[in-house]
């Protein structure tokens, strides 16, 4: 086992990372350790190394929570995976488990809860110490490039049309065709939702159509509340927000259904003004979905294993972060990249480190 890593490293908020080498983690007593072979990137990542949120992440650390990996290493008392298994490690690093919310199955909000990439150390490297009781399994003939997004876009967009409880058959608006919502369309029809994808990118809304939605909405060029309406007979019965932007969450509330429901995933800045009299004349629920459990990654990581969900993914390397985190900025990013660990590191740098090992 090599005693270095690469990784990329935010060393001060608002600045590019660095790539340098550092201490491969120290395996303890109930800890994993897996060998990365892809990571995600994710708009939060980006919120992440910008300090964006109220609680920042503690300097210098590694972001990255769409990890997938083998399994290298088990600590002391690991009985729930062994060498060898192909694990992710996501946004939900681990809970207490015996709070209320733990209790009821919903650690994502537990008052102790750490997240990967954040609070944790997280796959922007090529080691990464995860919590066995809390990391996803990967079905088997799901890549690893293939499975990373599915832990973080997929399971949240998953979780978010649960939230809506709309029904098969029933009208879903997505708001945003892009990283999240390519997926979450794809959930959408294959949990039997008619499905209605907004936008404001005509490229985006042509591949969603490609993806099976049922109507379309070009948010720039049209009124996409009245058009929603139009097109659904009356709003559609569940609204899934992705979209980071407030004009979005602003549209929302207009494209739901009498007694219909509105759930918010994307984080867009600032405060969302919320029409009082629209939701409570008709009766409208808002609510914020908030990634997912453990049970809702085993059901969309099945979906995927299926063949029914499939990321758009472009593949880098880990040192093309920077170039990655400019375009996510500037929304130049139509789906979703993958740090591709096998690109990663050199052939002669990897014969190297085989020649220390050995």
């Amino acid at each position: 086992m090599p005693t270095k890593m690469q990784a990329a490293v935010v060393e001060q908020f608002g600045k590019p990372l660095v790539l340098r080498e550092w201490d491969v983690p120290t395996l303890r007593a109930g800890q994993i350790l897996v060998k990365t072979e892809a990571c995600g990137v994710c708009h939060t990542d980006l919120h992440a190394a910008n300090g964006d949120w109220p609680l920042k992440p503690t300097l210098p650390f590694i972001p990255g929570h769409e990890a997938i990996g083998r399994v290298v290493a088990v600590g002391a008392g690991v009985t729930i995976v062994k060498e060898g298994d192909r694990v992710g490690v996501p946004w939900l690093y681990s809970a207490c488990g015996h709070c209320e919310h733990c209790l009821a199955a919903w650690e994502t909000v537990c008052a102790e809860a750490q997240f990967g990439g954040y609070t944790k150390n997280g796959g922007f490297a090529e080691y990464i110490l995860a919590d066995p009781d809390y990391v996803a399994h990967i079905p088997e003939g799901l890549s690893a490039t293939e499975a990373a997004p599915i832990i973080c876009a997929g399971i949240t967009t998953y979780k978010g049309i649960k939230e809506t409880r709309a029904r098969p058959g029933e009208w879903i608006a997505i708001s945003g065709a892009g990283g999240l919502g390519h997926l979450a369309i794809q959930y959408a029809k294959a949990m039997g939702l008619q499905v209605c994808a907004i936008d404001i990118d005509d490229g985006k809304l042509a591949h969603a159509k490609r993806l099976g939605a049922d109507l379309v909405v070009n948010a720039k060029t049209e009124d996409a509340a009245a058009a929603v309406k139009k097109g659904t007979g009356g709003g559609a019965h569940g609204v899934l927000i992705t979209a980071p932007s407030l004009t979005a969450f602003n549209q929302g509330v207009g494209m739901t259904r009498k007694r219909g429901t509105c759930v918010l995933v994307g984080l867009p800045p600032g405060e969302f003004p919320l029409p009082l009299f629209d939701v409570v004349a008709n009766c409208i629920t808002v609510r914020g979905s908030f990634v997912g459990t453990r049970q809702d990654m085993a059901e969309c990581l099945a979906f995927a294993a299926d063949g029914k969900v499939k990321a758009d993914i472009e593949l880098q390397p880990l040192a093309s972060i920077n170039d990655v985190f400019a375009r996510l900025a500037h929304g130049d990013v139509p789906s979703r990249v993958v740090l591709d660990f096998a690109a990663t590191v050199p052939k002669a740098a990897a014969a190297q480190r085989e020649l220390e090992t050995a």
